[in-house]
């Protein structure tokens, strides 16, 4: 515990003034796939779209679907220059690659970005619906008055319908 304590006092405060943040902002890098995961073909022939794909957790899955074998869209919001990172990292595993801009509180892109996944890709086997954005509070109360009062926007995900 000692090690995660000091790691964690010596890395810089990571702050944005906006929701979803930049990860090509964050310093240092977050580290999305440990560099010696080798992949054994799980997802072999597949295609997955992953919302909230271009940074993060997302970002992670994304780099470990392609290394499984799998095609990968990616949805995102407006952060571009992520989700490019992302797009390139999956194509460098030799998989197919799309990139998505839009926003998953709009039924109608959801449904948008499926159909061109499938008609890109050539169909659609797994959804991985990650969007979402982070609002650190003090109470856990607070929390679930934020959650309860959003029922739609860029924060709630209409592509599972």
């Amino acid at each position: 515990m000692a090690d995660y304590d000091e790691q964690q006092e010596k890395r810089p405060a990571q702050e944005q003034s906006r929701q979803p943040g930049i990860e090509a902002e964050m310093d240092p890098r977050p580290v999305s796939v440990p560099p010696d995961y080798r992949g054994s073909g799980k997802l072999a022939d597949r295609v997955a779209l992953i919302t909230g794909g271009d940074s993060g957790i997302g970002r992670g899955v994304a780099f470990l679907y392609a290394k499984e074998g799998a095609d990968v869209a990616i949805v995102y919001l407006d952060e571009h220059e992520d989700a490019e990172e992302t797009k390139r990292g999956v194509e460098a595993e030799g998989r197919r690659s799309l990139a998505i801009a839009g926003d998953v509180g709009d039924e109608s892109f959801c449904r948008r970005a499926v159909e061109r996944t499938v008609a890109e890709l050539g169909k659609l086997d797994v959804l991985v619906n990650h969007a979402g954005e982070q609002h650190p509070q003090d109470e856990f109360e607070a929390i679930t008055r934020l959650s309860s009062s959003a029922p739609s926007g860029p924060t709630s995900s209409r592509c599972s319908t």
